[in-house]
């Protein structure tokens, strides 16, 4: 786009999200910021995006009918998908039609949707190396997966987010339960990825950036790699930059450049690495901001979200801007399901210098979920992880 025109207006440039949770809210606060019109869809109603959106939309997003229908009725510029959630061949179909332009591309978003696809492009096609795994769509096949990659594994749905429908199968005991877990994902595909545990260090998410330089010529960037703690795959605090080796880095940008090239298109990708000394494997990628990444929203000047929305506009991004340690620490609900919550200890959670808020405004918490973060800067990531976590401790949701 070299040309951006005003909301509302006939002139408006109008971008599409497919899926409006608090990642969702940021890309679409960072759009608003260019002037762009919004359109916020979601699965519910007063979702975080929506609350911030030109225009919010309610839809069941894996519809292929309704999608389809919404977005011939609204037109955008670009479609943004930001969540697993969505009949993405029928955003190839209207891709290839020319009815709208996806972020990064149809093809990129239905390979990373699907664990599947995008473990076989990575390890089957770029022959990265990865963990050992198997597929499997039955209970009976599902045991065989398990004991021919060996327990402990990690057993995960094909399609998934946070976490949702993960779990760790350690012994023959827990084969029927992993797979019971799996199939209540909240997208039923009825298959699954087995994986072999890797001895790691570390694990990182690298920020891969493919966009255009001020020539107006494809370019990759990176960010400064991000160390994260996940509990039972959902992630649970950042930091930024986590050290490690240069061999290790070099070999981690390889590894992304690859995966990211393959796919193709622009926009901000999320790569998920293990490392172990100066070894790295791939593990997973996501077309879009990255929950780790809620950390750039103190540690760099232009934010996971503001790289995503420059990149997918085609304006340029001369440099990523890091500002130092920085860290993040979730803010989890922990009672019963409940509607309308509200939070305590937010005037000592902002009472330390170097500290960042962010509520998301989800209308309903129920037990660990997610209902905002704490963004710290220190010295060192040592420091603001420590202060990222005390600070995030002192809120409550009641």
């Amino acid at each position: 786009m070299t040309t951006l025109g005003t909301p509302l207006s006939p002139s408006a440039t109008r971008v599409m999200l497919l899926g409006s949770g608090e990642l969702g809210k940021e890309v679409l606060i960072a759009l608003q910021r260019l002037g762009v019109e919004t359109i916020a869809v979601d699965r519910y109603e007063n979702a975080p995006g929506q609350q911030v959106a030109h225009h919010a939309r309610t839809i069941t997003m894996s519809d292929p009918e309704q999608l389809k229908a919404l977005i011939e009725a609204e037109k955008p510029a670009l479609v943004v998908p930001e969540i697993e959630a969505i009949a993405t061949p029928m955003l190839q179909q209207l891709e290839d039609a020319g009815v709208v332009r996806v972020i990064p591309t149809a093809r990129a978003a239905r390979l990373t949707m699907d664990r599947e696809g995008i473990r076989r492009l990575a390890a089957e096609t770029l022959k990265l190396p990865t963990s050992k795994y198997r597929f499997a769509s039955s209970l009976e096949g599902f045991t065989a997966a398990v004991k021919e990659i060996g327990m402990p594994c990690v057993v995960k749905p094909t399609m998934s987010s946070s976490g949702k429908g993960q779990s760790v199968c350690r012994t023959e005991a827990d084969i029927p339960t992993s797979w019971e877990h799996a199939m209540k994902g909240r997208v039923k595909t009825g298959r699954v990825i087995v994986e072999s545990f890797i001895d790691f260090d570390y694990e990182i998410t690298l920020l891969t950036v493919r966009h255009l330089d001020e020539a107006g010529k494809p370019k990759t960037t990176f960010c400064p790699p991000i160390g994260h703690v996940q509990v039972d795959g959902d992630y649970r605090e950042s930091w930024q930059p986590m050290a490690m080796s240069s061999k290790a880095l070099a070999l981690s940008q390889d590894i992304a450049r690859k995966v990211t090239d393959a796919l193709g298109g622009r926009g901000l990708f999320g790569v998920e690495l293990f490392v172990k000394g100066h070894d790295v494997w791939f593990s997973e990628v996501s077309p879009r901001p990255h929950d780790t990444g809620l950390v750039t929203l103190g540690s760099q000047q232009l934010s996971e979200f503001a790289l995503h929305v420059r990149a997918i506009t085609g304006l340029p991004i001369p440099e990523v801007g890091f500002l130092g340690p920085t860290a993040s620490a979730v803010i989890l609900a922990s009672g019963p399901t409940a509607s309308s919550p509200t939070y305590t200890g937010v005037p000592q959670a902002l009472a330390e210098p170097g500290t960042l808020l962010r509520l998301f405004g989800k209308p309903e918490a129920h037990k660990n979920r997610r209902m905002g973060v704490v963004v710290a800067t220190g010295s060192s990531t040592d420091e603001a992880r420590e202060k990222a976590k005390r600070a995030a401790a002192m809120v409550r949701v009641v």
